[in-house]
Parts: structure tokens; sequence; C-alpha cells
């Protein structure tokens, strides 16, 4: 995959831009550096409508990606979310936020709020955002006194901030794909594995010391000599040698990362899900079912505050998406797989749009529902009031003998085996890529079911649909001949023989026996009971490891099988694990060892995953 392609998963920049002569004939441009209260000063960019026969609302962005181009005289090629609300009529605003480009003050990576401020040096992304809408209300013309916020990735975290103590002004607010813990589901590690392939490329763009300026000055990007990332990281070794490589490149929050391999304070703080509490604004979290980057922190933003502020207008929004894909993309496909539909588009036009219209210009009531929610499979937008759904019970999918996968309980006592090679992890994909790809949500698994080190179940054909929605929970009885291993688990949906390809057929995969990836998540065996307290295993001992897997929504046609994969590796994805108890960031090449996995099932030794089926 083209570098130029995955700057995508940096900026996500609007897909279908209003072109930069539309905005300069309807907007004009203002900058200003908006004094925070401890007198740091936030370089801050505003587009006022020309049209000066009404008032707007303001639309607010924080971003440490940089507000470019600077000057009142070099506009955006566009603005907002998406060119319909150009077209309606908004004040539009972004902000680099504290330590970024041309802000004053110090940068800190997911910076900790800080709920005990007590005088003016006490600042936090919540105060930085309070100050700067009481800024922005008392010196810029024509609004009508209320303010959204919105922002995607990393720039919906500042999104999920600027809700915590709201300015009394801010009344809607939509955090999309918001980072939100960067340890046990966004980002840089999942359930405590290292996302190797994708720290390694974003913080090598986003976080050198320097690199921040105020110009035109591109992005650093790694020069990856090879577009076989596979061989490409197997051949960088070990997270030791990658660490020399990164802190020789000033790379600071990988040095950061090294120093707190477990779920320590430093990442508790930058947590920022106990600070969703007596939420004001109302709530619109937008997430893809195929990020690959923040699907955690979307969930994980809507329970919390349906949690915390049940008051609290709050709505999930989940399309087929990528990352961004519902700002980037027409949303009708992705990879191998269409959606039958321009998702995107219904999305901005039927959900994005209202929900703003309605609450900072009172426009009609556009009644949407709690979770307005896209089921593939059957490739239908689905509104419930609830998420998961309501009449979604709980089954298990039992492993079984013979590689069978089963909705009834094993009644005989087994075990199934592999031997996990570090030095021959399995890989993520099926095809040379150099870093973590977008399509590999959804790609075809049977490379991997091929492999020796993969384990296969799966149940008959199905007869009827089969809707599978909200969160899934592996439970697995495993050993290890060594003292440490990864599991991953990946629920898929296996097609037709003679599923038919499509025409015209971009990816020239034949999609007959496709085995479509639903779900996949690792889980570093250190932390089966503790994320804070990592324990070796006892070679040859079973034990008993359960995780939460991020939600589904998807419908197994009749013909079709449920598929469950386990392997130990999904390399370069994941870091290699050692198989060995040890610092992984300070692990040797001696280190690495191969390890036998047994996975055992039976009436006592219960491995499955757990889902929700909807009836």
């Amino acid at each position: 995959m083209p570098f130029k392609r995955l700057l995508l998963f940096l900026l996500i920049p609007a897909c279908f831009g209003q072109g930069i002569d539309y905005v300069k004939e309807h907007y004009t441009k203002f900058d200003f550096n908006i004094p925070m209260r401890d007198g740091v000063k936030l370089f801050t960019s505003v587009y006022v409508p020309k049209n000066s026969s009404k008032t707007y609302p303001v639309m607010f962005t924080r971003t440490p990606y940089s507000v470019k181009p600077y000057g009142v005289d070099q506009y955006r090629t566009s603005l907002g979310p998406s060119e319909l609300f150009t077209k309606e009529g908004y004040i539009f605003v972004y902000q680099d936020v504290r330590g970024r480009f041309k802000s004053e003050g110090v940068f800190e990576q997911v910076r900790p709020h800080n709920p005990n401020k007590q005088g003016l040096k006490d600042v936090d992304e919540s105060s930085d955002t309070r100050d700067s809408i009481d800024f922005l209300l008392k010196n810029i013309e024509g609004h009508n006194g209320r303010v959204g916020m919105y922002g995607i990735s990393y720039p919906g975290f500042y999104t999920s901030t600027g809700m915590i103590d709201a300015h009394p002004a801010l009344k809607a607010v939509s955090p999309q794909a918001p980072v939100t813990d960067w340890f046990i589901g966004d980002d840089f590690h999942h359930n405590g594995a290292l996302y190797l392939a994708h720290a390694f490329r974003w913080l090598w763009a986003n976080s050198r010391e320097n690199h921040a300026k105020a110009d035109n000055t591109p992005l650093q990007v790694f020069d990856y000599t090879s577009p076989d990332g596979y061989d490409l990281f197997l051949g960088m070794g070990t997270l030791a040698e990658i660490n020399e490589k990164m802190n020789k490149n000033a790379v600071p929050f990988w040095r950061d990362m090294a120093q707190h391999p477990n779920y320590d304070a430093f990442w508790k703080a930058r947590d920022i899900r106990p600070h969703l509490t007596n939420i004001k604004p109302a709530v619109m979290t937008v997430g893809g079912w195929f990020d690959a980057e923040d699907l955690f922190g979307t969930l994980e933003t809507y329970r919390k505050v349906e949690k915390s502020s049940p008051g609290t207008f709050n709505i999930l929004v989940m399309g087929p998406w990528y990352h961004g894909g519902w700002a980037s993309s027409t949303g009708k496909s992705l990879g191998s797989v269409d959606f039958n539909t321009k998702t995107s588009e219904h999305y901005q036009k039927n959900v994005e749009l209202p929900f703003f219209e309605y609450f900072l210009k009172d426009k009609k009531d556009p009644k949407l529902a709690e979770a307005i929610v896209f089921e593939t499979g059957t490739n239908v937008w689905r509104n419930y009031p609830s998420w998961p759904p309501p009449g979604a019970t709980p089954v298990s999918l039992f492993l079984s003998t013979n590689g069978a996968l089963s909705w009834n309980r094993p009644t005989v006592k087994a075990n199934d085996e592999y031997v996990s090679d570090p030095a021959r992890p399995v890989p993520y994909v099926g095809y040379i890529a150099n870093t973590m790809t977008r399509e590999h949500m959804l790609d075809d698994q049977r490379f991997a079911a091929t492999r020796p080190d993969v384990l296969v179940y799966q149940t008959p054909l199905l007869e009827v649909d089969t809707t599978l929605a909200g969160p899934l929970k592996a439970t697995l009885y495993v050993s290890t001949t060594g003292t440490d291993s990864d599991f991953v688990v990946k629920l898929i949906d296996v097609y037709p023989s003679d599923y038919p390809d499509p025409v015209p057929n971009p990816t020239n995969v034949r999609m007959g026996g496709y085995q479509e990836l639903i779900r996949g998540e690792p889980f570093r065996g250190r932390y089966r009971k503790s994320f804070e307290t990592p324990e070796a295993f006892i070679p040859g001992k079973m034990e008993k490891i359960e995780f939460t897997l991020p939600d589904v929504f998807h419908t197994f046609r009749p013909g079709h099988k449920i598929m469950v994969q386990i392997q130990s590796s999904w390399f370069p994805l994941v870091d290699r694990n050692p198989q060995q108890f040890v610092d992984i960031y300070q692990a040797k090449r001696s280190d690495f060892v191969k390890a036998t996995e047994r996975v055992y099932f039976g009436p006592t030794q219960e491995s499955r995953l757990d889902v929700m089926v909807l009836k």
C-alpha cells in the first residue's frame, strides 16, 4: 500500500472538499492567538460567512495535526465535517493545540485530565477548550451564542476532553473515532500487545522532537526500504534494536512506551474514560466497524457517557467504515467487500448535519435513534433504542474436536496444539504491505487457515440468518511450553464456494470460499490476571484467559459458515512475543524461543467465544 494513501490515517481530510474558490467566495478568514488562563496563547483560525444577514453557530475543531495553511490570505480547500455545513452556514474554527505548530506551550501526548484544578497554572485540554470558547464568543461577530465540536481520531480525543466541564455555550459534540486509552485498545496497544507496524509509522511521523513546524514542511516519514513489512520488521530484529533506531531519531513517546511496558499510572492517567462524567452537551459518537485504530475508543466513549450521564442526549453511529472513512470515502466498499450503498453520504445527510442543525440552530427534530448502526452481511442501516439492541441474547460458540465450532457444550475433554515460532510468525495479511492496512480488518483469511500454527474451528453450513450484535468475549483454556505467549482470536464469515465475484472486480480476489475477517483481537498472555501486574506462565500448566473483543454487527447468511481461528502471532501488526517472561522492550534475540501452545476444550474447560445473537 503506497504511503501517500496511508497518510489518510494521520489527517483524514474531507474527501468531498468544496474547493478553495468556494471557500474564498463565501468566507472571510481571521487568525487569533487566544490567551489561556496561564498566559499561553493558542493559534486559532476562524472562517466567518460573508453573508451577515443572520447569525451562525460555531463549529470548533482542536487538532495536533496543524491548522495549515497559515495566514489570513491562505484558505483551506474545505470547511466543516462535510460540504453540507458550508451550504447551511456555520462559523468554522480550527485550533492548534497547546505546544503544536503555531501554538505556544508544551505539547504532551494525550495530556492527562486534571479534575482538581486549583489555580490559573492548573490547565488541561478541557480548560483550554473552555477558555477558547469564552474568547471566541467575546471576540468574533455574527455568532448565535452556540458552539459545536467535532473531531476524528486524535481531534476526537480533544472533542471528548472539551465536553468535560463544558462551557455553557457548548451544546453539541461529536467525538469521532476518539483516542481513549492507548494501552488497552486504541492505536498502539490491544490488551497489552504492541501494535508494532502502526505505532512505528505513526510515532515516527508525529512524535519526533522539533517536528511541529508552522510552515509547509512535509511530514518526515520513515523511508521504507522494502514494500514487504513482514521481512522489513523481521530484519529490524528485536524491540530493543528498534528502540535504538527510534531513540536516535528523537521519538520521545516511543521512549515513554518502553519505560512503561505495563498498565501503570502513566497509562491510566491517559485514559479519558474516568473523566467522562456529568456531561452536559448532546453527544453523537461516531465510528466504523472496520476501524483499525480507534474502534475501542468509539464504543467505550459511548458506553461511558451512557452510564455516567443518564440524562444526556447520547447516541452511537456505526457504519462499515475504516478509520475516518465516513469523512474521506463514499463508504460503499472496503477492500474486496462491497456494501452496495454509499454509506457516508447517508450518514452526512441524514444523521450528522441534522444532529448539529437541531442542537445549534433549533431546526426540526430529526428524532435520531440512540443506535444508528449499519448491519454488515445484509448491508442495511438499522435504528435501535439502545446498543446492544433489545433482543440480543448471550450465546456461546464452543470449540470442539475435529475443528468443530458448535452451539452445544462439548462432552469430551480434548485439546489441539501448534508450535509458535517467533522466527516465523503468522503474517496479518496474505499480501505484501509495509505497515498497517485499512483492509486487514475484513481481509480474506484463507492464507492463515492453511498454516500449521493456526487452529481453525467452524460451524456447519448455516440454514438461517444469524445476526451477531454487540461485544464478543473470548474464553480460552490454554497452556504453553514457554513462560509467556500471545493468543489471537479471529471471528470469520466463510462465504459459500459458489459465491459470485463482483463485476467489476477491482481487487481480483475470487469470492467463492472467501474467509472475511469480522473481528480479530490479540491478548498478551502475561496480563491474563492483571494488566498492572503481569505474571509468567508455568510451562505446561493449563490457564484460563478471558478478554473482550470490540462489538460487531454482522449477519452470517444461509449457506455461510462461522469460523474461529486461534494463533499466537500476527506480524508485523503485533510485535513478536519472545514466549519467555522478559521485558519485551529489552529482550535479546536469544530470548525468542519456539513454544508449543495447547488449547483445551471439554465439559470443565470450555474454550469458547461468547456472542450476542439478535433474534
